[in-house]
């Protein structure tokens, strides 16, 4: 094999790696397993797919080794083959929200109409977290809360919130995160509190993204 042959075939391979998560809803589902595991089921009611869409693209997500899949009972659970898959999402992602006119102005159209735009760093955040006046909630689903938070974090799930705002008191502060800057849980979170007179803002990454940091991690076995 010479040079020319040896670098057209990396490439290909790699490339074909690339053209996987070359779809919207691909990348979707990349970025939901990066919560951790799950079903077939959910991921199609996550994703607001059929079941049999969804499998069509978890089995080209797995056949380029980007996913591992395993059963328990009747189902299919589904998981990310590595770390580094959800990393080389966040880097593409970065690179569209620096390089990609459109999509900072679609997150920025949506979080005023949703009162978010004011976002909180990981570095801000823990400077608040430390003076005892700040409440971190995760208004993620229970089983990706369990599967793993950030420490500290209080979950009210986002289908649960209007009826849970009652017992929050209003001499805090708050601070909302869910799956990541592309998730909108956290922006109906903070408009329902700031419309109910709560102070609170959303942060600016979610949980994966703490997490892919090397920040500490909490987890609640089941």
């Amino acid at each position: 094999m010479d040079k020319r042959e040896f670098k057209d075939k990396v490439y290909s391979v790699l490339s074909q790696m690339v053209k996987a998560m070359a779809n919207p809803h691909r990348l979707e589902i990349i970025d939901l397993l990066g919560q951790g595991e799950r079903s077939v089921e959910e991921i199609a009611r996550e994703t607001n797919l059929s079941v049999a869409n969804a499998s069509q693209h978890l089995q080209v997500l797995r056949q380029s080794n980007l996913l591992q899949v395993k059963r328990k009972g009747n189902f299919i659970y589904y998981s990310l083959a590595g770390d580094n898959v959800y990393k080389s999402w966040k880097d593409l992602r970065e690179i569209g929200l620096e390089s990609l006119a459109e999509i900072d102005k679609l997150i920025k159209d949506f979080r005023i109409q949703k009162s978010s735009l004011e976002a909180i760093s990981f570095d801000e955040l823990m400077t608040r977290m430390k003076s005892g006046k700040t409440i971190l909630l995760d208004v993620r689903p229970e089983v990706e809360f369990n599967s793993g938070h950030i420490p500290g974090a209080v979950n009210i799930p986002i289908e649960q919130f209007l009826d849970r705002t009652e017992k929050l008191s209003k001499s805090k502060q708050y601070i909302v995160y869910c799956r990541g800057p592309f998730c909108v849980f956290a922006d109906e979170a903070v408009q329902i509190l700031s419309q109910e007179g709560f102070k609170a803002k959303r942060l600016q990454e979610g949980f994966p993204d703490w997490k892919a940091n090397g920040l500490p991690v909490s987890s609640i076995q089941n």
